[in-house]
C-alpha cells in the first residue's frame, strides 16, 4: 500500500479543524461563563475531527488567561507560540495524553532511540506497533499526573484518544477519575463508538456529538491535504468517505477509487463475470493486511449503497449477512483470505 506523509494531520500539530465552527463556539463560551464540566465525551465516526478538536480545546486552555476573556473569539492559539510547540511536541507538562502504548518489541525501539539521542519521526513512530488495548498501567499514570500541580496554578489536561480502546481493567480505573476529577482539571474523552462503553462513564461526562463532515467540507479538506488530486477524483473521494475526511486521506492514499472502480465492473457484470478479474482482484487484495482490510471496507460499502439502488432489498440483506458471517469466520478461525473474498464476490454477482 502507498505511504504517504501525514505530519500535517496529526492531531497535536494540526490547528485547521473545519465543519464544527458551533461546538468550537460553545466550548469557548463555557470556558468564558466558567460552566466547563470537568469531563467531556467528544463522540463521532472515526475521521471526521474529534481528536484535532479535543486538542485545539486543550492548547487553548492551556494558553489563555481568563483576565483577557473578552479578547477570545476562537479557540485559535498563535502557532508560534511556547504552549502550541509543547503540546506540538507532546512536552506539555500540563497535558497528560493516553493511548494505547506500542508492544514490547516495538517500545524498545522508542528507548533505543531515546537512549542513543535520536528522535524517531512522525511517520517512523505510525509504522510501529500498538497493543490492543489501553493497559490499566497506563491509566495509573493519569493519578500520578493529577497529584502534581499545574506550573502556574492553570488547568491541568488529560486526553484519552480513544476511550474506546479501554479494556474492562482500564474502563474501571479511568470511572474512578472521573467520579472525584481533582480542581480544574480538564478530561477529554474521545470515542468512535459511545454505544460500547460503560454507562456510568457516559453519565459522568458533559457530551458533545459531533456529526459527519459535508461532502463539501471533505472536499475542501482533500484539497487542502492532498493539492496533487484532480476535481474529478476529490468530490469521488468525498462522496465515498461517508463525511470523513480521515477516510478520505486514506482511500486517496491506497488508491480506493480504483479498487472500488474494480469490484463495481466485476459485480455489476454479474453472472458474466470475468473469472480472470476475480481472481486477480482476489490474489492482489489478500495479499497484505492493509490490501485486505480496504477491500474488506469497501466491499461493505458497496452493499451498503446498493442497498438503496436495488429492487431486491431482501437478497441484498442476505449478501450483507453472508458478508459478515464470512468476514468473521475468516478473521476469528485465521481462513484464507484470498478465498473469503472469492465466495463474497462470486455471491454479489449473483445477487445484484
Amino acid at each position: 500500500m502507498a505511504q504517504s506523509d501525514t505530519s500535517d494531520l496529526i492531531p497535536r500539530k494540526n490547528s485547521y479543524l473545519l465543519g464544527f465552527e458551533k461546538e468550537e463556539q460553545f466550548l469557548l463560551d463555557a470556558w468564558k461563563n466558567k460552566t466547563l464540566h470537568n469531563s467531556w465525551l467528544f463522540s463521532g465516526i472515526e475521521g471526521i475531527g474529534k481528536a484535532t478538536l479535543a486538542y485545539k480545546f486543550a492548547r487553548f486552555v492551556l494558553y489563555a488567561d481568563y483576565a483577557k476573556k473578552d479578547s477570545y473569539t476562537s479557540l485559535n492559539i498563535p502557532e508560534d507560540s511556547g504552549v502550541f510547540n509543547l503540546v506540538s511536541n507532546n512536552s506539555h507538562p500540563d497535558l497528560k495524553i493516553i493511548e494505547r502504548d506500542y508492544t514490547d518489541t516495538d517500545k524498545k525501539k522508542v528507548l533505543k532511540a531515546i537512549k542513543d539521542g535520536e528522535q524517531l519521526s512522525d511517520d517512523e513512530l505510525k509504522g510501529l506497533k500498538k497493543s490492543a488495548f489501553i493497559r490499566i498501567d497506563d491509566v495509573r499514570t493519569v493519578n500520578e499526573f493529577l497529584a502534581k500541580r499545574s506550573g502556574n496554578d492553570g488547568w491541568r489536561v488529560v486526553i484519552i484518544d480513544s476511550i474506546d480502546d479501554m479494556n474492562t481493567a482500564s474502563a474501571n480505573a479511568i470511572l474512578k477519575i472521573l467520579e472525584e476529577p481533582p480542581h480544574k482539571t480538564l478530561m477529554l474523552l474521545i470515542s468512535h463508538n459511545p454505544n460500547r462503553l460503560l454507562p456510568t462513564i457516559k453519565s459522568r461526562c458533559a457530551k458533545l456529538n459531533l456529526h459527519p463532515l459535508t461532502e463539501n467540507d471533505v472536499a475542501s479538506l482533500l484539497r487542502r491535504y492532498r493539492p496533487e488530486l484532480n476535481e474529478k477524483d476529490v468530490k469521488e473521494l468525498a462522496e465515498l468517505s461517508s463525511g470523513s475526511i480521515g477516510k478520505a486521506i486514506m482511500y486517496a492514499d491506497n488508491d480506493a477509487l480504483n479498487v472500488y472502480q474494480k469490484l463495481s465492473k466485476i459485480v455489476y457484470a454479474r453472472d458474466k463475470f470475468v473469472l480472470g478479474d476475480v481472481l486477480d482482484f482476489c490474489n492482489t487484495y489478500s495479499a497484505d493486511d492493509e490490501s485486505y482490510d480496504l477491500a474488506q471496507e469497501l466491499i461493505l460499502k458497496f452493499i451498503a449503497e446498493n442497498v438503496h439502488q436495488t429492487a431486491n432489498l431482501e437478497e441484498f440483506a442476505k449478501s450483507w449477512d453472508e458478508t459478515i458471517k464470512i468476514f468473521s469466520e475468516t478473521a476469528g478461525l485465521n481462513l484464507d483470505k484470498r478465498q473469503a473474498l472469492m465466495n463474497i464476490i462470486v455471491n454479489l454477482c449473483k445477487r445484484i
